[in-house]
């Protein structure tokens, strides 16, 4: 390998590297709690190393957002190849997501905290609920035309209440991770009991 090749190789590992600990610290300190600094002592570089691959707070959080949703639509692609429906698509997915804790809770963390305008992801978490109302009622819209939703079911309206229902699930979930008492919650479970309760016959193969 040739020194430009291994300069590149190095950065990517290092670029990886801070935005593994940038998930880390987001998750546990939210955005506006967490600092440069600690991401990089996390990451085991020095500030201005850090600097030289995200010189704001905002570009880090962009990478975090952005490395997860490559990630995500790969793994739905994935399974959609290997015949899973679009609605099995969501729920393997879910349970993914719950099995990796970091990654989940970080995204809940943010998507409350960018509720306020002024917060760097606002934008991109309100295209990112709005695509996702598109995937859940294109899902649904599926399973309407191999005849399984029930009469007078709005594709539509369905899919904003599965939306909202996986937002608010997030949120007891992880509510629940702080209670020792508590049950956890098994987001993917409530999600496939509402499908049920809208698609009268349809069974998961996947």
């Amino acid at each position: 390998m040739g020194q430009p090749e291994a300069a590149e190789t190095r950065g990517s590992s290092r670029r990886a590297k801070i935005i593994a600990a940038a998930t880390d610290t987001f998750a546990e300190m939210g955005f506006h709690g967490a600092s440069l600094r600690d991401i990089a002592a996390r990451a085991g570089l020095s500030h201005p190393g850090l600097l030289h691959h995200f010189p704001t707070k905002a570009a880090l959080l962009e990478a975090v957002l952005a490395a997860r949703e490559a990630e995500q639509g790969e793994f739905m692609s994935e399974q959609m190849a290997r015949g899973a429906s679009g609605i099995e698509s969501m729920l393997l997915l879910l349970e993914r997501n719950q099995r990796r804790r970091k990654l989940l809770a970080v995204y809940t963390t943010l998507a409350g905290e960018a509720t306020s305008p002024d917060h760097p992801a606002h934008d991109f978490f309100l295209g990112r609920n709005e695509r996702a109302l598109v995937n859940y009622e294109q899902a649904i819209r599926e399973q309407q035309a191999l005849g399984y939703l029930a009469p007078g079911v709005d594709p539509a309206v369905a899919a904003r209440n599965a939306v909202a229902l996986v937002l608010g699930l997030q949120l007891h979930w992880l509510m629940s991770l702080t209670d020792p008492s508590a049950e956890e919650v098994d987001i993917a479970a409530h999600l496939e009991a509402y499908y049920r309760s809208i698609l009268p016959g349809w069974t998961r193969e996947a």
